[in-house]
C-alpha cells in the first residue's frame, strides 16, 4: 500500500493490521476509506470518544461453515461458506454471494465494509454484509450447482431473514444460483418472503436487475460530466472485463452515443479503434455467456484487435470504465490513462484501483469514482426489489430504470457535497466525498445507539 504519511492514520491503520492479520485486501479497503475519515473526525469528541471508525471496521460477526455435497461421480465434496454481517446501524445487512476459488474471510471483509459505505450512499435503509464460498461453479454441471446451493443455504438459512439479512448475487452467483437457494430457504423455513434479491421475476424479482450495476456506472459518468457541462455522446471509452457489469456499461454507453472501443478478460484485451457495434457487443455476449469463450476469438469474430494478456488503460481514450476484478488499475495504469489524456473514471468493479493508482489519479486531477458510489446500482436495484416484494407489486422496466437513475444522480449529489477541495474550488474529489457521505450516515446512527 502506499506510504501514509499523516501520524494518526498511521497509527489507525497500524492498529487495524494488528488486529486483522494477514488480510491485505480488508486492510487496503479500510485504508481507503480512513484517509479521508480520520482528518474528518478529528475535531469531532464525540466520534472519537465513542470510537466509531474503530467500531465500524470490526464486523457484527462472521459466520464460517462447512458446506458438503455430493458430486455426480457420488463423491463427497467439502468447501467452505461464510457471511460477513458489517454493520446493521440503518438496515438489514445487504451484499452479495460470491462463488469463487479465490473467495476467502480477507476478501469478504473488504467487500463488506466497502458495501456499507456504498449502501448507505444510495439512501436506502439497508447496512452492509457479504458472503460467499471457496466454490468453483465453471465446469460443474446444473445438477452439481443445485446441490451446492442448496447444501450451502441449509446452513445460510440460520442466520439471514428478509428484516436481518438479505443477500444477492455476486461473481459465480446469478440467477440460477439464487433460484436454487431461494427454493431451498422456501423449503426449510415453509415461508414465502424477499430473503434474496436477484430472484426470477416469476418469483418476487426486479425488471432490469442484471443491468442495474453497468447502468449505474454509466449513469454516474453521465452526472460527473454534465456538472462540468459535457455529455457523453462521442466519447472514446476503455472499457474492462466483459462480464455482466462490463457488458450492460458498455451497452448503456452505445445508447448515450459514446463510443466503446476496447473490452477484457484475463486472456487480454479487445481494441476496435472505431468503436465497437451493437452487433459487435451482442456477439461478445453471446461468447462469455452462452459459449463461455476467450475474447482472443474476436479477431475472427468480430474484426477487432487483441491484445495477449494486456489491460486497456494503455490505449487512447477519454474515459474509463474499469469492471473487470479488484486492482486492475496498478500505478503504471494510472500513470498510462494520465499520459493518454483520460478524463474520467467510475468505476464498476469493487475496488479496482490500488492506493498508488489512487494517488497518482487524484494528483493529476482526473474525476476518479469509487466503486462505493458509482457501482451502486446493483445494490440500489436490489433494494428497489426488496421495496416490491414488501409492497407485493410489480414495477415496469421504465419504472425501475427512472428510480435507479434518480439514486445514482443523488450520490453524485453527496459526493459533490462532500467532495471539495479548498485548494481549487471547482475540483471534486469524489473519494473524499462517498467516504465521507456514506460514513455520515452510519456514524450518526451508531451515536444515537450509545455504545452497543
Amino acid at each position: 500500500m502506499s506510504t501514509i504519511k499523516d501520524k494518526d492514520l498511521a497509527a489507525f491503520m497500524e492498529a487495524v493490521i494488528a488486529r486483522n492479520p494477514g488480510e491485505p485486501e480488508f486492510h487496503q479497503a479500510v485504508q481507503e476509506v480512513a484517509m479521508d475519515i480520520v482528518p474528518y473526525i478529528k475535531d469531532n469528541k464525540r466520534m472519537q470518544e465513542m470510537r466509531i471508525l474503530e467500531r465500524m471496521t470490526e464486523p457484527d460477526r462472521i459466520v464460517s461453515f462447512r458446506v458438503v455435497w455430493q458430486d455426480d461421480a457420488g463423491k463427497i465434496q467439502v468447501n467452505r461458506g461464510y457471511r460477513v454481517q458489517q454493520n446493521n446501524a440503518i438496515g438489514p445487512y445487504k451484499g452479495g454471494i460470491r462463488f469463487h476459488p479465490t473467495v476467502t474471510q480477507s476478501v469478504l471483509k473488504f467487500l463488506a465494509f466497502e458495501q456499507v459505505f456504498k449502501n448507505s450512499l444510495t439512501g436506502l435503509p439497508l447496512g452492509g454484509g457479504k458472503g460467499g464460498a471457496d466454490f468453483d461453479p465453471k465446469g460443474k454441471s446444473d445438477a452439481e450447482i443445485m446441490r451446492f446451493c442448496q447444501a450451502f443455504m441449509t446452513e445460510l438459512s440460520k442466520y439471514i431473514g428478509q428484516f436481518t439479512d438479505v443477500p444477492a448475487g455476486d461473481i459465480g452467483v446469478g440467477g440460477r444460483e439464487v433460484g436454487y437457494m431461494f427454493g431451498q430457504f422456501k423449503r426449510l423455513k415453509d415461508t414465502f418472503e424477499g430473503v434474496l434479491t436477484g430472484k426470477g421475476i416469476e418469483f418476487g424479482g426486479s425488471r432490469i436487475r442484471p443491468e442495474a450495476t453497468g447502468y449505474g456506472v454509466v449513469y454516474m459518468m453521465e452526472a460527473m460530466l454534465d456538472r462540468i457541462g459535457e455529455k457523453l455522446d462521442g466519447k472514446v471509452c476503455l472499457v474492462s472485463g466483459s462480464g455482466n457489469v462490463a457488458q450492460f456499461c458498455a451497452e448503456k454507453l452505445l445508447d448515450l452515443g459514446a463510443k466503446v472501443v476496447s473490452m477484457s478478460d484475463s486472456s487480454g484485451t479487445v481494441y476496435k479503434e472505431d468503436g465497437l457495434s451493437r452487433d459487435d457487443l451482442q456477439w461478445i455476449m453471446d461468447l462469455k455467456n452462452e459459449r463461455g469463450g476467450r475474447l482472443s476469438e474476436a479477431e475472427k469474430g468480430i474484426g477487432a484487435k487483441f491484445y495477449k494478456g494486456n489491460r486497456p488503460w494503455a490505449l487512447p481514450g477519454e474515459l474509463a470504465f474499469p469492471c473487470a476484478t479488484q486492482n486492475e488499475i496498478e500505478e503504471a495504469d494510472a500513470r498510462a490513462l494520465v499520459k493518454t489524456g483520460c478524463r474520467g473514471i467510475s468505476e464498476g468493479a469493487n475496488m479496482p484501483s490500488t492506493p498508488e493508482a489512487i494517488d497518482i489519479i487524484r494528483e493529476a486531477g482526473i474525476m476518479h469514482a469509487p466503486s462505493k458510489a458509482a457501482n451502486a446500482g446493483g445494490v440500489a436495484v436490489s433494494g428497489l426489489e426488496m421495496s416490491q416484494n414488501s409492497l407485493r407489486m410489480s414495477w415496469s422496466r421504465e419504472e425501475v430504470d427512472e428510480h435507479l437513475k434518480k439514486i445514482i444522480l443523488n450520490i453524485h449529489t453527496q459526493c459533490v457535497d462532500k467532495g471539495g477541495c479548498d485548494h481549487d474550488v471547482n475540483r471534486i474529489d469524489y473519494f473524499k466525498g462517498a467516504n465521507i457521505a456514506g460514513f455520515d450516515k452510519v456514524a450518526n446512527a451508531m451515536l444515537a445507539y450509545g455504545a452497543v
